[in-house]
Protein backbone atom coordinates (compact mmCIF):
# COMPACT_ATOMS: atom_id res chain seq x y z
CA UNK A 1 0.00 0.00 0.00
CA UNK A 2 1.29 3.76 -0.37
CA UNK A 3 -0.75 5.64 1.88
CA UNK A 4 -0.32 9.43 1.03
CA UNK A 5 -2.32 13.02 2.73
CA UNK A 6 -4.15 14.72 0.58
CA UNK A 7 -3.35 18.29 -0.09
CA UNK A 8 -1.23 17.88 2.90
CA UNK A 9 0.87 21.20 3.74
CA UNK A 10 -3.16 22.70 3.23
CA UNK A 11 -4.88 20.10 5.42
CA UNK A 12 -2.09 20.89 8.63
CA UNK A 13 -3.28 24.23 7.96
CA UNK A 14 -6.65 23.88 8.22
CA UNK A 15 -6.26 22.14 11.57
CA UNK A 16 -5.67 25.30 13.36
CA UNK A 17 -7.74 27.41 10.56
CA UNK A 18 -10.53 25.71 10.14
CA UNK A 19 -12.58 28.83 8.39
CA UNK A 20 -10.49 27.90 5.23
CA UNK A 21 -11.70 24.18 4.79
CA UNK A 22 -14.29 25.06 2.31
CA UNK A 23 -12.67 28.02 0.33
CA UNK A 24 -9.29 27.91 -2.04
CA UNK A 25 -6.52 27.70 -0.09
CA UNK A 26 -3.05 27.98 -1.06
CA UNK A 27 0.46 27.37 0.87
CA UNK A 28 3.69 29.05 -0.93
CA UNK A 29 5.45 32.17 -1.40
CA UNK A 30 3.59 35.72 -0.42
CA UNK A 31 2.07 36.35 -4.02
CA UNK A 32 2.35 39.99 -2.87
CA UNK A 33 -0.62 41.27 -5.03
CA UNK A 34 0.63 39.49 -8.15
CA UNK A 35 4.34 40.55 -8.14
CA UNK A 36 5.24 37.74 -5.80
CA UNK A 37 8.48 35.28 -7.01
CA UNK A 38 7.98 31.92 -5.20
CA UNK A 39 5.88 29.28 -6.25
CA UNK A 40 2.35 27.22 -4.94
CA UNK A 41 4.20 24.20 -2.74
CA UNK A 42 0.83 22.80 -2.30
CA UNK A 43 -3.27 23.91 -2.55
CA UNK A 44 -6.68 22.48 -1.89
CA UNK A 45 -9.16 21.26 -4.30
CA UNK A 46 -10.94 23.96 -4.19
CA UNK A 47 -8.08 25.70 -5.85
CA UNK A 48 -7.54 23.18 -8.01
CA UNK A 49 -11.05 23.66 -9.53
CA UNK A 50 -9.86 26.80 -10.45
CA UNK A 51 -6.63 25.46 -12.83
CA UNK A 52 -4.34 26.01 -9.68
CA UNK A 53 -1.44 23.93 -9.03
CA UNK A 54 1.55 22.99 -7.16
CA UNK A 55 4.85 24.40 -8.99
CA UNK A 56 2.71 27.24 -10.38
CA UNK A 57 4.35 30.53 -9.99
CA UNK A 58 2.63 32.33 -7.05
CA UNK A 59 1.98 35.56 -9.20
CA UNK A 60 0.38 32.97 -11.99
CA UNK A 61 -2.00 31.65 -9.22
CA UNK A 62 -2.51 35.39 -7.96
CA UNK A 63 -3.77 36.11 -11.10
CA UNK A 64 -6.42 32.86 -11.58
CA UNK A 65 -7.73 33.72 -8.04
CA UNK A 66 -6.52 37.21 -5.83
CA UNK A 67 -9.11 35.96 -3.33
CA UNK A 68 -7.92 32.66 -2.09
CA UNK A 69 -6.55 32.18 0.92
CA UNK A 70 -2.73 32.74 0.79
CA UNK A 71 -0.14 31.32 4.00
CA UNK A 72 3.38 30.75 3.96
CA UNK A 73 5.13 27.71 4.55
CA UNK A 74 5.63 26.35 8.28
CA UNK A 75 7.61 23.33 7.54
CA UNK A 76 8.19 22.46 11.55
CA UNK A 77 4.29 22.30 12.06
CA UNK A 78 4.15 20.05 9.40
CA UNK A 79 6.66 17.81 10.33
CA UNK A 80 5.45 17.48 14.25
CA UNK A 81 1.97 16.27 12.28
CA UNK A 82 3.75 14.43 9.86
CA UNK A 83 5.28 12.38 12.54
CA UNK A 84 2.42 11.44 14.29
CA UNK A 85 0.86 9.98 10.51
CA UNK A 86 3.94 8.04 10.38
CA UNK A 87 3.81 6.40 13.95
CA UNK A 88 0.32 5.04 12.76
CA UNK A 89 1.00 4.18 9.61
CA UNK A 90 4.03 1.92 10.51
CA UNK A 91 1.59 0.03 12.73
CA UNK A 92 -0.40 -1.67 9.95
CA UNK A 93 2.60 -2.90 7.80
CA UNK A 94 4.85 -5.70 8.53
CA UNK A 95 8.25 -3.15 6.58
CA UNK A 96 7.40 0.36 6.10
CA UNK A 97 8.76 3.49 4.10
CA UNK A 98 8.45 6.88 4.58
CA UNK A 99 9.37 8.30 1.47
CA UNK A 100 8.04 12.12 1.72
CA UNK A 101 7.01 14.20 4.54
CA UNK A 102 3.76 12.79 3.34
CA UNK A 103 3.66 9.61 1.88
CA UNK A 104 4.84 5.86 3.05
CA UNK A 105 4.49 2.67 1.67
CA UNK A 106 3.73 -0.29 3.58
CA UNK A 107 4.05 -4.48 3.24
CA UNK A 108 0.54 -5.72 3.94
CA UNK A 109 1.11 -8.95 2.19
CA UNK A 110 0.50 -10.99 5.42
CA UNK A 111 -1.82 -8.87 7.35
CA UNK A 112 -4.64 -9.47 4.46
CA UNK A 113 -4.26 -12.98 4.44
CA UNK A 114 -7.84 -14.08 5.01
CA UNK A 115 -9.25 -9.94 5.25
CA UNK A 116 -10.52 -7.95 2.57
CA UNK A 117 -7.78 -5.69 1.50
CA UNK A 118 -10.13 -2.82 0.76
CA UNK A 119 -11.41 -3.22 4.71
CA UNK A 120 -8.14 -3.19 5.67
CA UNK A 121 -7.16 0.21 3.94
CA UNK A 122 -10.24 1.89 5.63
CA UNK A 123 -9.12 1.00 8.91
CA UNK A 124 -5.55 2.61 8.08
CA UNK A 125 -7.33 5.86 6.88
CA UNK A 126 -9.98 5.74 9.79
CA UNK A 127 -6.83 5.82 11.89
CA UNK A 128 -5.31 8.23 10.01
CA UNK A 129 -7.90 10.70 10.69
CA UNK A 130 -8.42 9.33 14.29
CA UNK A 131 -5.02 9.96 14.62
CA UNK A 132 -3.73 13.17 13.37
CA UNK A 133 -7.08 14.61 11.72
CA UNK A 134 -5.79 14.83 7.63
CA UNK A 135 -7.13 12.41 4.99
CA UNK A 136 -5.54 10.33 3.01
CA UNK A 137 -5.62 8.21 -0.55
CA UNK A 138 -4.54 4.82 -0.39
CA UNK A 139 -3.54 3.07 -3.58
CA UNK A 140 -2.75 -0.94 -3.69
CA UNK A 141 -0.74 -3.09 -5.42
CA UNK A 142 1.43 -6.28 -5.89
CA UNK A 143 4.21 -3.62 -5.93
CA UNK A 144 5.66 -0.07 -5.44
CA UNK A 145 4.96 0.83 -9.22
CA UNK A 146 1.60 -0.10 -9.19
CA UNK A 147 0.68 1.25 -5.45
CA UNK A 148 2.05 4.83 -6.76
CA UNK A 149 -0.28 4.93 -9.64
CA UNK A 150 -3.29 3.52 -7.88
CA UNK A 151 -3.21 6.14 -5.02
CA UNK A 152 -2.71 8.88 -8.00
CA UNK A 153 -6.30 7.30 -9.05
CA UNK A 154 -7.69 7.44 -5.74
CA UNK A 155 -7.02 11.05 -4.96
CA UNK A 156 -8.69 12.27 -3.23
CA UNK A 157 -9.64 10.81 -0.25
CA UNK A 158 -10.02 7.30 -1.61
CA UNK A 159 -8.44 3.72 -2.24
CA UNK A 160 -7.71 2.07 -5.13
CA UNK A 161 -7.16 -1.75 -5.80
CA UNK A 162 -5.18 -2.77 -8.55
CA UNK A 163 -4.90 -6.83 -8.29
CA UNK A 164 -1.47 -8.37 -9.78
CA UNK A 165 -3.61 -10.06 -12.68
CA UNK A 166 -4.65 -6.61 -13.95
CA UNK A 167 -1.84 -4.52 -13.28
CA UNK A 168 -0.51 -4.05 -16.79
CA UNK A 169 -4.08 -3.83 -18.21
CA UNK A 170 -4.23 -0.75 -15.59
CA UNK A 171 -1.50 0.99 -17.16
CA UNK A 172 -1.55 0.48 -20.75
CA UNK A 173 -3.66 3.11 -21.90
CA UNK A 174 -2.07 5.93 -19.80
CA UNK A 175 -0.23 8.85 -21.46
CA UNK A 176 3.47 8.32 -20.94
CA UNK A 177 3.45 11.15 -18.64
CA UNK A 178 1.59 9.28 -15.85
CA UNK A 179 3.85 6.57 -15.77
CA UNK A 180 6.19 6.86 -12.65
CA UNK A 181 9.75 7.86 -13.28
CA UNK A 182 8.89 10.10 -16.34
CA UNK A 183 9.07 13.64 -16.24
CA UNK A 184 7.77 16.11 -18.44
CA UNK A 185 11.34 16.32 -20.87
CA UNK A 186 11.62 12.55 -20.45
CA UNK A 187 7.80 12.42 -21.47
CA UNK A 188 9.00 14.78 -24.55
CA UNK A 189 11.26 12.77 -25.74
CA UNK A 190 9.27 9.98 -25.75
CA UNK A 191 7.09 11.20 -27.53
CA UNK A 192 9.05 11.95 -30.40
CA UNK A 193 9.96 8.41 -30.17
CA UNK A 194 6.65 7.48 -31.23
CA UNK A 195 5.65 6.61 -27.74
CA UNK A 196 2.45 8.20 -26.59
CA UNK A 197 1.27 5.68 -24.21
CA UNK A 198 2.66 2.84 -21.81
CA UNK A 199 1.25 0.25 -23.57
CA UNK A 200 2.98 1.57 -26.85
CA UNK A 201 6.11 1.84 -24.46
CA UNK A 202 5.83 -1.54 -23.31
CA UNK A 203 6.70 -3.01 -26.23
CA UNK A 204 10.13 -1.20 -27.10
CA UNK A 205 12.90 -2.24 -28.21
CA UNK A 206 14.90 -2.38 -24.79
CA UNK A 207 18.16 -2.20 -26.48
CA UNK A 208 17.08 1.02 -28.97
CA UNK A 209 15.58 2.49 -25.14
CA UNK A 210 19.12 2.01 -23.11
CA UNK A 211 20.87 3.73 -26.49
CA UNK A 212 18.65 6.49 -25.50
CA UNK A 213 18.40 6.94 -22.03
CA UNK A 214 21.11 4.51 -20.18
CA UNK A 215 19.89 1.95 -17.93
CA UNK A 216 17.16 4.26 -17.36
CA UNK A 217 15.49 2.78 -20.41
CA UNK A 218 15.14 -0.90 -19.82
CA UNK A 219 13.91 0.19 -16.46
CA UNK A 220 11.16 2.23 -18.12
CA UNK A 221 10.44 -0.38 -20.16
CA UNK A 222 9.90 -2.81 -17.08
CA UNK A 223 7.24 -0.14 -15.35
CA UNK A 224 5.54 0.08 -18.82
CA UNK A 225 4.72 -3.71 -18.19
CA UNK A 226 3.93 -2.95 -14.97
CA UNK A 227 6.97 -4.56 -13.73
CA UNK A 228 8.70 -2.97 -10.64
CA UNK A 229 10.96 -5.71 -8.22
CA UNK A 230 12.02 -2.90 -5.43
CA UNK A 231 11.86 -3.90 -2.05
CA UNK A 232 10.20 -1.74 0.47
CA UNK A 233 13.11 -0.41 2.68
CA UNK A 234 12.64 -0.03 6.19
CA UNK A 235 14.46 3.35 6.88
CA UNK A 236 13.73 6.56 5.50
CA UNK A 237 16.89 8.67 6.06
CA UNK A 238 17.59 12.03 4.87
CA UNK A 239 19.76 12.51 2.13
CA UNK A 240 19.98 16.20 1.73
CA UNK A 241 19.37 19.04 2.83
CA UNK A 242 18.70 22.47 1.45
CA UNK A 243 17.37 26.30 1.45
CA UNK A 244 16.43 27.87 -1.69
CA UNK A 245 15.62 32.20 -2.05
CA UNK A 246 13.65 33.92 -4.89
CA UNK A 247 14.73 37.64 -5.47
CA UNK A 248 12.34 40.15 -4.97
CA UNK A 249 14.03 41.39 -8.70
CA UNK A 250 16.30 39.47 -10.78
CA UNK A 251 20.12 41.06 -9.26
CA UNK A 252 23.39 40.84 -10.76
CA UNK A 253 24.65 42.30 -7.36
CA UNK A 254 27.35 39.99 -6.44
CA UNK A 255 27.26 41.40 -2.39
CA UNK A 256 23.32 41.07 -2.58
CA UNK A 257 23.47 37.26 -4.09
CA UNK A 258 26.67 36.40 -1.52
CA UNK A 259 24.48 37.82 1.21
CA UNK A 260 22.05 35.74 0.71
CA UNK A 261 23.90 32.45 0.05
CA UNK A 262 25.69 33.08 3.55
CA UNK A 263 21.91 33.48 5.25
CA UNK A 264 20.77 30.27 3.13
CA UNK A 265 23.96 28.58 4.34
CA UNK A 266 23.19 29.38 8.28
CA UNK A 267 19.67 28.57 8.07
CA UNK A 268 21.22 24.92 6.41
CA UNK A 269 23.78 24.37 9.17
CA UNK A 270 21.07 24.32 11.73
CA UNK A 271 19.31 21.72 10.84
CA UNK A 272 22.29 19.84 10.05
CA UNK A 273 22.97 19.77 13.73
CA UNK A 274 19.60 19.32 14.83
CA UNK A 275 19.73 15.92 12.90
CA UNK A 276 23.32 15.04 14.18
CA UNK A 277 24.98 15.03 10.74
CA UNK A 278 28.06 16.03 8.84
CA UNK A 279 28.32 16.68 4.96
CA UNK A 280 30.93 15.57 2.28
CA UNK A 281 29.47 17.50 -0.61
CA UNK A 282 27.87 21.44 -1.20
CA UNK A 283 25.47 22.05 -3.92
CA UNK A 284 25.34 25.57 -5.36
CA UNK A 285 22.07 26.02 -7.32
CA UNK A 286 21.31 28.69 -9.76
CA UNK A 287 18.57 30.07 -11.64
CA UNK A 288 18.83 33.13 -14.24
CA UNK A 289 16.42 35.40 -15.32
CA UNK A 290 16.08 33.63 -18.30
CA UNK A 291 14.51 30.04 -16.12
CA UNK A 292 17.75 28.36 -17.21
CA UNK A 293 18.98 26.57 -13.86
CA UNK A 294 22.79 25.46 -13.07
CA UNK A 295 24.25 23.15 -10.34
CA UNK A 296 27.43 23.08 -9.35
CA UNK A 297 28.87 20.55 -6.78
CA UNK A 298 32.19 20.53 -4.70
CA UNK A 299 33.34 17.54 -2.71
CA UNK A 300 34.87 18.67 0.86
CA UNK A 301 36.26 17.47 3.96
CA UNK A 302 33.33 15.73 6.42
CA UNK A 303 32.50 18.99 8.13
CA UNK A 304 29.48 20.51 10.08
CA UNK A 305 30.20 24.34 10.14
CA UNK A 306 28.56 27.30 8.40
CA UNK A 307 32.02 28.41 7.27
CA UNK A 308 33.13 24.81 5.69
CA UNK A 309 29.55 25.17 4.25
CA UNK A 310 29.16 28.99 3.27
CA UNK A 311 33.05 29.66 1.98
CA UNK A 312 32.82 26.49 -0.33
CA UNK A 313 29.03 27.96 -1.54
CA UNK A 314 30.53 31.39 -2.66
CA UNK A 315 33.34 29.52 -3.95
CA UNK A 316 31.21 28.04 -6.66
CA UNK A 317 29.36 31.47 -7.07
CA UNK A 318 31.81 32.98 -7.73
CA UNK A 319 33.70 30.61 -10.13
CA UNK A 320 30.67 29.68 -12.13
CA UNK A 321 28.45 32.44 -12.47
CA UNK A 322 27.46 33.90 -15.79
CA UNK A 323 28.05 37.52 -15.31
CA UNK A 324 26.34 38.33 -18.24
CA UNK A 325 22.68 36.86 -16.73
CA UNK A 326 20.60 38.49 -13.51
CA UNK A 327 20.10 35.37 -10.99
CA UNK A 328 16.31 35.41 -10.48
CA UNK A 329 17.13 32.12 -7.32
CA UNK A 330 20.02 30.86 -5.57
CA UNK A 331 19.93 27.81 -3.23
CA UNK A 332 22.51 25.87 -1.25
CA UNK A 333 22.62 22.53 -0.30
CA UNK A 334 24.62 19.97 1.80
CA UNK A 335 24.78 15.76 0.90
CA UNK A 336 26.83 12.89 1.60
CA UNK A 337 25.45 12.94 4.94
CA UNK A 338 27.00 10.79 7.79
CA UNK A 339 26.03 11.06 11.44
CA UNK A 340 27.71 13.36 13.47
CA UNK A 341 27.38 9.90 16.06
CA UNK A 342 29.08 7.39 13.60
CA UNK A 343 26.25 6.07 12.13
CA UNK A 344 26.03 4.92 8.17
CA UNK A 345 27.32 7.13 5.56
CA UNK A 346 23.76 8.24 4.00
CA UNK A 347 24.32 9.70 0.07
Amino acid sequence: MLVDMDYFFVACEELRHPEIRNVPAIVGSDPKGGAGRGVVMTCNYNARKYGIRSGMPISAAYRIKPDAVYMKLDYEYYEKISEKIMRTVKTFGDKFEQVSIDEAYIDVTKRVEGRPALEYAEAVKKAVFENAGIKCSIGIGPNKLIAKIACEKAKPDGIKIVEEKDAKSFIEKMSVDELYGVGRKTAERLRAMGYETVGQLAKANIAKMVGEFGSMGAELVRYANGVDDSEITENYAVKSIGREFTFEKDTDDMNEVEREIGRLGNDVIEDVKKGGFTFKTVTLKLRYSDFTEHLHSRSIKAASEAAALINTAKALYNENVDAEKKIRKVGVRVSNLASSRGQKRIV
